[in-house]
């Protein structure tokens, strides 16, 4: 059967199990604030007892990465599949955002383009971080704590800065509708407004807790969020509407999956994105054999991405082979 790739490509699942899956629950969301913030806590309060000892170097370093690990944070709650109650969802939602070093009206106008038009180049999805012909320095330098601040015209940080002066980048111009502009920007100033805030309390106090513990997570606890991020779509096929040949799907251990919100099932949540994060494994069960096979951890999506773009680095034609089930094309 031959496919056609111009149409989106959505598995079958049955109606009834499906219907199933799209239940939310404020339980689940407020069980994974507690688990989340309460482990921040603990590393954190680990943190500052060592404090002048390189064990507090350890701690911050998990205390980082578990403050970046509000990105699923605010990609459940920005879908509104967090919680079952609107106003939780959009609470949580703009405290993960500032966790994640995101400016939250940008961000939420930009992921329904990234949804609407996943990897593709025209209308731009802007959320795609590694594009062919790929630059191998600059993939590699996003897992090096700090490095951010040498790419900083690439960080997200850089952009709300420029929103706060009141510029109007390409992104707000492409996916934020003009009534939306002036609120990009008075959000923007805030976030900026807080920066300088903590910055100006250490100063004073002549300390650097408040920065590490409120501002600079997003410069030296990227690491596993970078991990998690880039396994998506890195390396796989653009401008296609199949999101089985231009998205990942992996396998993760309990702790990984739980920091990630399950969002390891990244083909099963762009077909379906109405299904709250918790039952995506099920949906994965339900869907499986029509789907390309699960990699097996980071280990298995890395192995895959690294020869991948080394081969796009030097030709940006190069397309990853995605073993895609026949019978289940059409």
């Amino acid at each position: 059967m031959k496919v056609d790739l111009d149409k989106w490509h959505h598995c079958d699942v049955d109606k009834e199990e499906f219907v199933k899956l799209l239940k939310k629950s404020d339980y689940q969301g407020f069980k994974h604030m507690f688990i989340f913030f309460g482990s921040l806590i603990v590393f954190g309060v680990l943190a500052y007892m060592t404090w002048g000892t390189w064990w507090s170097l350890l701690f911050f370093l998990i205390y980082g990465n578990i403050w970046n690990c509000a990105d699923p944070i605010w990609h459940e709650t920005g879908h509104k599949t967090a919680f079952k109650t609107n106003y939780w969802n959009n609470f949580f939602y703009q405290i993960g955002s500032y966790m994640n070093g995101f400016e939250p009206v940008r961000w939420r106008w930009s992921h329904f383009r990234h949804h609407g038009y996943t990897y593709f180049d025209d209308p731009l999805d802007f959320e795609i971080a590694i594009r062919r012909p790929t630059d191998v320095f600059y993939f590699f330098s996003l897992f090096i704590p700090f490095f951010d601040i040498i790419n900083f015209k690439k960080t997200t940080q850089y952009e709300t800065i420029l929103h706060a002066l009141g510029k109007k980048t390409e992104v707000m111009k492409q996916v934020i509708p003009e009534k939306e502009h002036q609120k990009c920007i008075n959000s923007s100033r805030l976030h900026v407004g807080i920066w300088i805030l903590l910055i100006t309390i250490s100063i004073a106090f002549q300390s650097w807790l408040p920065v590490l513990y409120f501002l600079l997570p997003n410069f030296y606890g990227i690491t596993l969020k970078r991990l998690f991020g880039l396994t998506q779509h890195t390396g796989l096929k653009d401008n296609i509407k199949d999101h089985r040949y231009s998205t990942r799907t992996m396998h993760l251990n309990p702790i990984f999956s739980f920091l990630y919100w399950q969002m390891e099932y990244h083909i099963e949540h762009h077909m379906f994105p109405t299904v709250p994060s918790h039952n995506l494994p099920k949906l994965h069960q339900l869907v499986k054999d029509q789907m390309p096979p699960a990699k097996k951890g980071l280990w298995g999506a890395y192995s895959e991405i690294i020869p991948t773009i080394f081969k796009q680095a030097k030709d940006p034609s190069y397309e990853l082979n995605v073993a895609v089930p026949s019978n289940n094309n059409g």
